[in-house]
């Protein structure tokens, strides 16, 4: 029952990602859009739901069982962000929502995967500031601001955030190339997300020594 409840979660948190995907696609002006995107991970923290590149910031110390725990919730996220996008294909905006989502994934789809790996990493870096933020900030605006601040930079920065990139690709159109980019994206998300919970563990294990 619990992992029913954890993949529940999942699907959850990738339709809410897909919401923020959703405005940011509708808007032209890029700095609005990355504004209100944040809408996403305000969903996913407020709700306290399984979004994958949240929970991969706090993949160090854990054990396998974790592992398995975010295979679930990738699975979860991809098809919240299918189920967002193919009903949204069936509304009048979903033309235009795949139209601009095409331009996006073919940027994607024409980089190499080192590059989407490695702008995946940097996206994770800011994710987990804003969750963090929200977690340890005692400060009401300090939570939000972090979630704000962390999403619209990895936006503007054209970073690769694995599960937005679940929406783009779903609304587009798959395609074996856009799972191998997906993958790559998602390698990178990891190793961005433990980063700095690395260098935490690090210290207190040299500080306990």
């Amino acid at each position: 029952m619990r992992k029913v409840n954890d993949f529940l979660l999942a699907v959850l948190a990738g339709s809410a990602i897909s919401f923020g995907g959703t405005v940011f696609l509708s808007l032209e002006n890029k700095v609005l859009g990355s504004l209100f995107f944040a809408i996403g991970l305000f969903m996913v923290c407020t709700l306290k739901l399984n979004l994958f590149t949240g929970k991969a910031c706090y993949l160090p110390g854990k054990d396998l069982k974790y592992v398995a725990f975010l295979c679930l919730v990738w699975v979860g996220n991809l098809l919240g962000a299918q189920i967002v996008a193919s009903l949204l294909r069936l509304t009048r905006v979903g033309p235009v929502l795949a139209e601009k989502a095409a331009g996006i994934c073919q940027i994607k789809m024409d980089d190499t995967l080192l590059s989407l790996f490695i702008l995946g990493v940097f996206c994770n870096i800011m994710i987990y500031v804003g969750v963090e933020s929200y977690m340890a900030n005692e400060h009401p605006t300090g939570k939000y601001l972090g979630i704000i601040f962390g999403v619209m930079v990895f936006i503007l920065c054209s970073y690769e955030h694995c599960v937005a990139d679940m929406f783009y690709f779903a609304i587009s159109g798959w395609s074996p190339r856009a799972f191998a980019c997906l993958f790559a994206i998602t390698l990178g998300n990891v190793l961005g997300g433990i980063i700095f919970p690395l260098c935490a563990l690090f210290k207190q294990k040299t500080l306990g020594e």
